[in-house]
């Protein structure tokens, strides 16, 4: 049997399993998924070390990309109320933006067009960060959701433009440029906020800090928030100070996925039917891990394992 046909087997099971009025995402994010196994087995074969971690950044990026992009699909018109007043025809901006959010999961996962799928992603969520959440950060300066979200939306523009930087054969031969520098800025900033959002409110749900108030089912809920604000804080400072940053990004990857299989996992498996309470938490944080290991990948050749 071929190496990724178990986990596939496993993903169809899990998907006879969800409730028929959510199933979209779920189906979306899984079918992406088992595409993903299948074009990184022989990267991921190759891969030494750390690095065998790093391969999966691609994969944990594009996997929440096509959960939301379902969502675009079976909840329009709540998501319609986010789009800028402004601005006209809201459902087909929903619908446009769940079009080239698929095609962008696709495309960064098996590599075709890759470097212009993620550098048009990057642009489009610089955009979002413009058009949507700096107005709200403005308009309430002090609500420290509004920052996490406008952080998080940057964070996720910067690890599409590095990888998109690791596309170019400039990268290749010298190990950075211009673009995986903006990532790096836009990636460490937030995860610094981050951090420090975990020790004023360490009860919260690790990883981005939203809403979501950990379960006291959860065993050492908050040794465990201080350990992942600590880690955001160091790893994010490094980044930014481009001091071991790839080890930092790596690093800070691994806990953002260790913190996914503790914590939101198991509440998704608790609450399939609830995707605003679940799955969307889940491909949120999910995303921020791969956004890291997105920039680990353009911060160095892959000559250099680690």
């Amino acid at each position: 049997m071929n190496i990724p046909c178990l986990p596939i087997l496993l993903i169809v099971t899990v998907l006879s399993m969800i409730p028929a009025g959510v199933f979209g995402p779920y189906a979306a994010g899984a079918a992406l998924l088992a595409i993903g196994l299948v074009a990184i087995r022989k990267e991921a074969a190759k891969a030494r070390g750390l690095d065998k971690v790093v391969v999966l950044g691609r994969l944990c990026y594009a996997v929440p990309l096509a959960v939301f992009a379902a969502e675009h699909f079976t909840a329009t018109k709540f998501i319609a109320t986010a789009v800028p007043s402004w601005m006209p025809a809201h459902v087909f901006w929903v619908y446009f933006v769940g079009t080239a959010l698929m095609a962008a999961a696709l495309s960064i996962t098996v590599g075709p067009q890759s470097r212009l799928a993620a550098t048009l992603l990057g642009i489009m969520f610089f955009h979002f960060v413009l058009l949507i959440h700096l107005p709200n950060v403005i308009a309430k300066p002090g609500d420290r959701i509004a920052w996490a979200v406008a952080l998080r939306d940057l964070s996720f523009s910067g690890g599409a433009w590095a990888f998109a930087g690791a596309q170019t054969e400039k990268w290749r031969e010298r190990g950075s440029n211009w673009i995986t520098t903006i990532g790096r800025f836009f990636v460490g900033t937030p995860a610094i906020f981050f951090g420090v959002e975990h020790f004023l409110h360490p009860d919260h749900a690790p990883g981005v800090p939203l809403p979501k108030v950990t379960p006291t089912w959860i065993p050492g809920r908050l040794i465990l928030a201080y350990v992942a604000g600590t880690v955001l804080i160091i790893a994010g400072g490094a980044i930014v100070a481009n001091r071991m940053s790839r080890l930092a990004a790596t690093l800070l990857g691994i806990m953002i996925l260790v913190v996914v299989l503790v914590v939101y996992l198991p509440i998704t498996i608790g609450i399939p039917s609830d995707i605003g309470n679940g799955l969307n938490y889940f491909a949120d944080t999910l995303m921020f891990g791969g956004t890291a290991l997105m920039l680990a990948t353009g911060m160095a050749p892959r000559e250099k394992p680690l």
